[in-house]
């Protein structure tokens, strides 16, 4: 699906709808093992996205009169496409209205989280931020729409927090993580930051939030913290 880009914040951040890179194929490999002993890959398909550390991926559905088929996630051919992650946890929310917002969250090191986040129902305005300090894009953001119908992916690395606004009633979102969930850890940035220059598709007083969510620090307010992927 083709779809125009659109920048929107060239100070901060980038809202897109989509804009990538494509990466190379994969290249058929009979070397990785497979149960039925064919040695297929799935046919994945990863873009990189304005801060190119945030990936889009797409994999096929097949479709037949009962309805559609389709691998989301296999781990020997995201690691052929360098996505090593070792995701230890699966979770999975539920929202019952339009204009629900949960973010911005991110766990410190050492619990800091590798998200892999798709929609199984609805739609939703998903946001990554990049808190890494020693990053060219820092306080930059990417925004794309996910949907059950468009069968995206969105990979957000370790080093960035994460939050999206829900665009459809009953809207569920899954997300595996390669870090077990650590309270003591546990962190974010307030979402309605106008230093981020997120165009959130709900106006700050109609948007559903927790109110842990809503006191959230800004991103001047954050303690510095260190990572493997930037300090």
């Amino acid at each position: 699906m083709d779809r125009a880009a659109i920048e929107i914040t060239p100070d901060r951040g980038f809202t897109m709808d989509l804009l990538f890179e494509i990466s190379q194929p994969v290249r058929d490999d009979a070397s990785i093992p497979r149960i039925d002993g064919k040695g297929a890959r799935m046919r994945l398909d990863v873009h990189s996205l304005a801060i190119p550390d945030v990936k889009l991926i797409r994999t096929p559905r097949f479709s037949d009169a009962r309805g559609y088929f389709c691998e989301t996630f296999q781990r020997a051919d995201f690691a052929a496409q360098g996505l090593a992650n070792d995701f230890l946890q699966d979770n999975q929310s539920s929202s019952d209205r339009p204009g629900t917002v949960r973010g911005l969250h991110f766990q410190r090191p050492p619990f800091a989280q590798t998200k892999l986040v798709r929609v199984l129902r609805g739609s939703i305005f998903d946001v990554a931020v990049d808190l890494r300090r020693s990053s060219p894009s820092f306080g930059r953001h990417v925004a794309i729409k996910l949907s059950s119908e468009g069968n995206e992916q969105l990979l957000v690395p370790a080093g960035f927090a994460h939050g999206f606004c829900t665009l459809e009633p009953d809207t569920v979102v899954f997300y595996k993580v390669d870090q077990v969930y650590s309270a003591a850890h546990d962190s974010g940035v307030n979402w309605a930051d106008l230093e981020l220059g997120i165009e959130w598709p709900v106006a700050a007083p109609e948007a559903i939030l927790s109110e842990k969510d809503r006191r959230l620090p800004m991103l001047d307010d954050l303690a510095p913290f260190s990572s493997e992927d930037g300090e």
